[in-house]
This record gives C-alpha cells, sequence and structure tokens, in this order.
C-alpha cells in the first residue's frame, strides 16, 4: 500500500508530507453553533443512517452530540463512511453549519476518528491514503519511524550557516511538520524544510548546468529546403505577433553553435503548439529528426492529429510512440527512428526508453515540462549528440522565479491569444444550485455545442474517483435522457479513452463526464461549457488548466465552478476564478492568496518533487538557497553526503549520480 503512495523507505516516510491539519485544541460547543458559519467540533457519534436520494445521490448521516447538544453531520456520496464511522466514537469534525428542518446540521469538509492510543496531540496531521490504508495507520507508522529514526536522519547545514539564516535543526523540523507542538513551532518547521529542499533542488540543477557546459550541438542554420514556408502557408491563420517574435527567439538559438535550451511559456490557448511544429519543420528541413515528449497518451494524440493537419502535404513523415501500441507496430517505430525514415516522432515518457534510437536527433521538445524530471528530460536529450531542447509550459511560472530555477534556460513568453477568442465566463454555484447548473449545460448543448463535467480525485480510495465520475455520469443519464453523455477516467484501457474521447471530439456525445484525465492540452473546439464539481478542492493553476478546455472555438464559453467552500483561501481562489482569466494574473493572486503566514489546511504545491517549498510564496527562501547553491558546499556539513541525497531526495529528477 506504501508503494502505491511511491513511499519505498524510511527516508520516503520523513518527507510524506502531510496534505493538512486539524487543530483539535479549538473547538465549538454545539450549543453555541449558529447558521452559516464554519467551525470545528468534537462528539461522540450516537445514531448513523445511509440512503440514496431520487436523483442517485448517496447521504451518509451522522448524530454526533457534546455535553451541550447534538447535531446531524451529512455526508454526499462517500458511501465508504458507513464502514468508517459508527456509533460509539469520538470525532473530530470541521464543516459549515446549516440549519436544517430537524436541527442543525454540519456539512464536513474533514474528519477524524480520535483514538485515544494516539494520545492527546492537539494537532493532527492528514496524509495521503489509498485504499486500505488509514490515517490511524499511517500517523502510528510516522510516530514509529520518527522514535527509531529520527536522530539517524543526516544534518547537511552546518550551525553557522543555519543560525545565519536562522535556521532551526533537521530533527526539530522533521517532528515539528508531521506533529507540530503549536502554529509557530511549524511555521519554523516549514521554513528550515523549505529552505533545504529548495538548496538541493538547485544543487541537483547546478550539477545538470555543468554536464553541458561548452558541449556543441547540431546548428540548425542552413535549412535545405522551403519546408517551414510550406508549413506556414498550410495555418489557417496568420501568426500572431507574440507567435512570430517567439518563433524568431527560437530560430536564432537553434542557429547557435551552443544547444538552445528554451523555456516556452504561454497561456492555455495561446498557441505553443503552432511554435514547436515550426521548430521541428525547421530541424527537418536541416537534415536531422525532431521529437515531442508529452504527459499522457491522449495529448499525444491529439498533438499527432494536430501536427498531421499542420504538415499535411509536405512530405514530412510523422509517427506516434505511445504505451498502448502493440509490440509489432512499436518495433516498426523503432526501425522508422533508428533509420531516419521518420522526421519527426511525438509520445509520452515511450520516447525515453532504451530501445528508442534516433538516427539524428537535433531537436526535443518537452510538453507540460513540470510533469516531467530534470532526468526524464536529459534522457530524451541524450537521444542525439546534443539536440537543441525547447520545453514548453502552460503553468504560469513569474519570469524571476523560472530564472531563478531553470538557470541557464532563456525564456519566451506567448502573452497574447488568438484573434477572435473571446473570454470564458465563469460563474461559481453553490451545490445546492446544482440543478441550475445542470439546466444551463442542458439549454447550451440543445443549441449544439458539447460540454465537460469534471469530477475531483477524492484523496481516500483510488475507487472512489471512478465511483464520484460514475455516479455523475448515471445521475445526468436519467436526468437528460435526451442527451449523449460519454464517461472518461483514469482506470480505463488507453484505447477505450481514445475511442471515448474521438467520440466526444467528432460530435457523437454531447456531454463528457471526466476526471483531471483532461487537465492538460485536450482540444475540442466546439466544447464550450466546462461544469467542475467539489471546485474548492482543486488549486488555482489546476482549476485554470481545467478551465482553458474550452474557449477554443468562436462562440462564447463558460465555466461553472460547483462546490461548498469553507476556508477563505477557497473562497478566494472560486472568486479569483470568477474575476480574470489571464493565467499569468491568475499566478500573482495565487501569491497573495497564499502569504507566507498561511497555515491552516492548505494543501502543499510545488513543482515535480517540491513537497514544503512553495514556488510562488518562497521567493526569498529561494533567493537564499540559490545563494549558497552557488558557492557550492560552502555551509554544507558534509558535502560528500550530497550526491547520495539529492538522488534520494530528488529521485525521479536527480542527475547528481548518473
Amino acid at each position: 500500500m506504501l508503494h502505491k503512495l511511491d513511499l519505498h523507505s524510511v527516508f520516503d516516510l520523513f518527507w510524506n508530507i502531510p496534505r493538512t491539519y486539524l487543530n483539535r485544541s479549538k473547538t465549538t460547543p454545539i450549543q453555541s453553533l449558529s447558521d452559516g458559519e464554519i467551525v470545528s467540533i468534537r462528539g461522540r457519534i450516537t445514531a448513523t443512517s445511509s440512503l440514496r436520494t431520487r436523483r442517485g445521490l448517496h447521504l451518509f448521516r451522522a448524530r454526533v452530540g457534546d455535553d451541550s447538544g447534538s447535531v446531524t453531520a451529512i455526508w454526499f456520496n462517500q458511501s465508504f463512511l458507513s464502514r468508517q464511522i459508527q456509533t460509539g466514537q469520538e470525532v473530530f469534525l470541521v464543516g459549515k453549519i446549516k440549519s436544517g428542518y430537524g436541527g442543525m446540521e454540519i456539512y464536513p469538509t474533514e474528519y477524524d476518528v480520535i483514538d485515544r492510543d494516539e494520545g492527546d496531540l492537539p494537532i493532527m496531521p492528514v496524509y495521503h491514503l489509498t485504499e486500505g490504508l488509514s490515517q490511524k495507520s499511517m500517523r502510528q507508522l510516522m510516530l514509529s519511524v520518527m522514535n527509531t529514526h529520527l536522530q539517524e536522519y543526516p544534518e547537511i547545514l552546518d550551525p553557522e550557516l543555519r543560525q545565519h539564516y536562522q535556521l532551526c535543526s533537521i530533527s526539530y523540523a522533521l517532528q515539528n511538520l508531521h506533529f507540530p507542538a503549536s502554529r509557530e513551532a511549524y511555521l519554523v518547521a516549514r521554513r528550515r524544510l523549505a529552505f533545504e529542499e529548495l538548496l538541493l533542488f538547485k544543487l541537483n540543477l547546478e550539477m545538470e548546468d555543468k554536464r553541458v557546459v561548452d558541449e556543441r550541438a547540431p546548428v540548425v542554420q542552413f535549412p535545405r529546403s522551403d519546408l517551414v514556408e510550406r508549413v506556414r502557408s498550410n495555418l489557417p491563420f496568420e501568426l500572431t505577433a507574440a507567435q512570430q517574435r517567439v518563433v524568431e527567439e527560437v530560430f536564432a538559438d537553434m542557429a547557435a553553435p551552443s544547444s538552445m535550451n528554451r523555456l516556452l511559456q504561454g497561456d492555455v490557448g495561446s498557441g505553443k503548439t503552432v511554435v514547436a511544429a515550426l521548430a521541428m519543420a525547421q530541424a527537418v528541413a536541416a537534415g536531422y529528426q525532431a521529437a515531442m515528449m508529452v504527459p499522457t497518451e491522449i495529448l499525444a494524440e491529439q498533438h499527432f492529429r494536430s501536427l498531421q493537419r499542420i504538415y499535411a502535404g509536405t512530405g514530412i513523415a510523422l509517427a506516434r510512440l505511445t504505451g498502448g501500441l502493440t509490440a509489432t507496430e512499436r518495433s516498426a517505430l523503432h526501425s522508422g527512428a533508428a533509420s531516419g525514415h521518420f522526421d519527426i516522432l511525438v509520445g509520452t515518457q515511450a520516447l525515453i526508453q532504451d530501445e528508442v534510437v534516433f538516427k539524428n536527433l537535433g531537436l526535443a521538445v518537452i510538453d507540460e515540462q513540470h510533469r516531467f524530471g530534470v532526468r526524464q528530460r536529459r534522457k530524451l536529450g541524450d537521444k542525439g549528440f546534443v539536440p537543441d531542447i525547447l520545453v514548453m509550459t502552460a503553468t504560469p511560472i513569474p519570469r524571476t522565479l523560472a530564472l531563478a530555477l531553470y538557470g541557464n534556460l532563456n525564456v519566451s513568453v506567448l502573452d497574447q491569444l488568438p484573434p477572435g477568442r473571446l473570454p470564458i465566463r465563469t460563474v461559481y454555484l453553490p451545490r445546492s444550485a446544482r440543478d441550475k447548473a445542470y439546466r444551463l449545460i442542458h439549454a447550451e448543448v440543445v443549441k449544439g455545442v458539447q460540454a465537460y463535467v469534471v469530477c475531483p480525485l477524492i484523496e481516500e480510495s483510488e475507487k472512489q474517483d471512478l465511483q464520484a465520475a460514475v455516479t455523475i455520469y448515471q445521475e445526468l443519464q436519467s436526468t437528460f435522457s435526451d442527451l449523449r453523455i460519454g464517461l472518461l477516467h483514469g482506470r480505463m484501457k488507453s484505447g477505450e479513452k481514445e475511442a471515448t474521447m474521438q467520440l466526444f471530439k467528432q460530435g457523437r456525445l454531447d456531454i463528457l463526464v471526466t476526471t483531471t484525465v483532461i487537465e492538460v492540452g485536450v482540444d475540442v473546439p466546439n466544447a464550450s461549457l466546462i461544469l467542475i464539481e467539489h471546485a474548492e478542492r482543486f488549486g488555482l493553476s489546476q482549476l485554470h488548466q481545467l478551465r482553458g478546455r474550452v474557449g477554443r472555438g468562436n462562440q462564447q464559453s463558460y465555466c461553472v465552478l460547483v462546490g461548498e467552500p469553507v476556508t477563505d483561501e477557497a473562497r478566494q481562489r472560486l472568486q479569483a476564478m470568477e474575476k480574470t482569466s489571464d493565467g499569468f494574473e491568475l499566478a500573482n493572486e495565487d501569491l497573495k492568496i497564499r502569504g507566507p503566514g498561511d497555515f491552516w489546511g492548505v494543501r502543499q504545491h510545488g513543482l515535480n518533487e517540491l513537497k514544503v517549498a512553495n514556488l510562488l510564496r518562497d521567493q526569498q527562501i529561494l533567493a537564499d538557497a540559490a545563494d549558497v547553491a552557488g558557492r557550492l558546499g560552502v555551509g554544507v556539513h558534509d558535502v560528500s553526503q550530497l550526491a547520495e541525497y539529492i538522488n534520494l531526495r530528488f529521485k525521479n529528477n536527480s542527475s547528481a549520480m548518473n
């Protein structure tokens, strides 16, 4: 079960950071509850019941009482709770109070069954789980690891450096990140671990930079044909001024004697794929091959089809390589890449497998680069003789942060959307108004457009993610018998996913109920409405990515956020989504919302394997860590440990041991 969470060692457990915390020391007496407030309560379960509504929703109710009174807790579509919450148990709940027919009701966003064996710690960690693993088991495991192994954990920062940057010891930091003695102790612990994490991250990048310094690359300077002009003439639109500027920057890099290493940032729908297509055509025109690596099979298929249209009639030999191919198909692609028969390969991580060999790889394009680690990006680059590298992302990163993070990357920004695109209208609706949201979907779909309904990932169980999507799928089928509704989720086989996606793209489905597998890159111009269930569970970046699935045609598009936010941060996120559709503005809004003193109920966000540090709010810590990394070894207690330590900490990204 731990392996499913990518936890393979005691070291991994130390960095298994809680997703949130429950402050059990601050509760409100049930008798004092008021309609509309968000509270924490503690009481004993006196009765439970389960029922299914006429609309197919599953309701689980629990009567909770303390010395002052009782309240009914209500959960939707979480049938597994009947096995976890039982009469006689003492529970801690966080949620919103509503006045119901039978008295006060609470709609919990977090719950905890109190176990006396855990002791009465005031602040309890809440960990990511998988099927069969409980919070109690994970906490007991973490307490055992702390008691047995914490003193063995290496201290890599010497006392002078810790004193200079006001950092606590590593043992204090780990103890108070998992089991904080107080809010203040948590903040001190978090600062130390964020510093260490960013220092190791920067050192890893420094080692990667040293590896590529002075290596000479293919010079894509003398195209042998007018291929790029023919590709450009195939486009059904003129390039925007921003696209033209970025294409010129990329071509200039490709013509230089050293390897291109460029980060292309562009908001969803800004046309990054077209820039990549022209860059790959330039490489092919100069006699080289090109490869494009993307994070999912759905996105690989979509890019492949888009490039087929862009390259139609130009003679470019294009192929796609994903994990879903048969052995025969894969063998033919491997032979074609090695012989030079294929000019361009589009694929997932299948591209970096050892058996994939290119005859003359001159350009590697990596889309949604934050989904891949340093090692994965480098493995694609190693398929050629120091090929040019173009990495692309729709996840906005302020330029100063991008430069601090990527060091030797040049940064291009597509800050202009194609003409004719209308701003997406975004509206938040409470869960009580879901029927209104469904009526909006029906009204739009009967006009001839298509819609997405997105369900969130539910932490406690892999099965529940699927369960939530299936429940809503069935609910919509029974509510709208006149509409064609499809279901897409991560547990489907790749062929089934692709077949469903093609039905939707061909207009043979009106509504696609889906999990977040459609988060990145999926392009269906006729889809003009997206409804996101439990929108309060998503971060701003993910909400913006999901919203970017619509607004790709010329018609007015809508994004409906359905949820029940119970924290100020969640409400601010939804308000920010209503206020702007600019990804870079949202990135700055994210920074304002999640200030450095923010703590309660906040999940950790980051890039790649950063688990504590937040690149938006920890800019000063990043600057300090970068300064120390620039003086490699100065203030680091045991330099000999660094390579092994970095490899352990960033096992999917590390270049230190390779």
